[in-house]
């Protein structure tokens, strides 16, 4: 056998390979799958039809078939962009943030001796577990003017006094927001990165140390290449999440002072206001950035998944 026959040979193995494992796939996943397109697919269509309408709940018989002038309505509102940037603001910190706290706390795992692995992951989850509505009644109450405890605690830091009322500004109210995100979140992206970490070859981290290579430069061309795939899924979902942010702004804020962002917007649209056209709009509007913020995820870190796994 030639040397091409047998590279001829390798590639249609690897290429039947890939597709025994893409068809188990799909029956491994394909009932999930339908369940969550039967689910989502109804309220995501309604969505949208209602969005092509005037409905206000307190006129049933004012209901109008109107277009796009909803959406014409709602992208000329400058309650809008602010919400929207708002949102982008609180995405973009708390992302990188975690994203830099994660990595730490993953390599602490990762490092740490075999006996302390399971306490250390443990301890390091418990943020995490606590339900978001009770974090985010903790954070508040801990940063409130009359019962909390943080200003008498840290009176001694410049710019903090026992008289600071945090959520009496945009800056101070975003900061205990993204604060109480960043605390609450940052277990589960050091979990999707201690997972990369593990797939990361420990022979050429070895190879890289024998050449002489420092520990930020096996950090930058070592191990975050060989952790991109881990590193795009956690950015990914962190991302979305943190997109449709919306239980810590209602506790703490409600919206108020420039803090309204665009999941509030919404629900004040559509259940306070119980303008179901327009919040119909909002929330439509609102899939579209996520489906937005994936298709840029996925472009922008190019990872191969057949190469991840293995495959030419």
């Amino acid at each position: 056998m030639t040397a091409t026959t047998a590279q001829a040979h390798h590639k249609a193995k690897a290429s039947d390979r890939a597709k025994a494992e893409a068809r188990l796939g799909w029956y491994l996943a394909g009932p999930a799958f339908v369940v969550m397109l039967a689910v989502t697919a109804y309220p995501i269509v309604q969505a949208v039809y209602d969005s092509l309408f005037r409905d206000q709940l307190t006129d049933p018989s004012g209901r109008k078939f109107i277009g796009l002038r909803n959406y014409w309505v709602i992208l000329t509102d400058p309650v809008w962009w602010q919400a929207f940037w708002t949102t982008i603001l609180i995405t973009v910190i708390t992302v990188i943030a975690e994203l830099i706290l994660g990595f730490a706390l993953a390599f602490v795992m990762h490092r740490a001796v075999r006996g302390l692995r399971g306490l250390l992951r443990t301890a390091i989850l418990v943020p995490y577990g606590i339900i978001t509505v009770v974090s985010a009644f903790a954070w508040f109450y801990a940063f409130d003017i009359t019962s909390g405890y943080v200003n008498h605690w840290f009176d001694w830091v410049p710019g903090i006094s026992p008289d600071l009322n945090w959520f009496a500004s945009r800056g101070t109210s975003l900061f205990v927001i993204m604060a109480s995100e960043v605390w609450k979140t940052t277990p589960f992206i050091s979990l999707l990165l201690l997972a990369g970490l593990a797939q990361v070859p420990g022979d050429l981290e070895e190879a890289a140390e024998v050449d002489g290579a420092t520990a930020w430069q096996r950090l930058m061309r070592v191990i975050i290449p060989n952790m991109k795939a881990a590193i795009m899924v956690a950015v990914l979902f962190r991302a979305l999440d943190a997109f449709r942010i919306f239980d810590n702004v209602f506790i703490m804020t409600k919206g108020a002072n420039g803090t309204e962002v665009l999941s509030l917007l919404a629900y004040r649209q559509s259940i306070s206001q119980l303008q179901i056209g327009l919040g119909a709009a909002v929330s439509v509007l609102l899939f579209l950035c996520v489906v937005g913020i994936c298709f840029i995820a996925i472009k922008l870190f190019k990872v191969d998944l057949a190469g991840a796994r293995g495959e030419s």
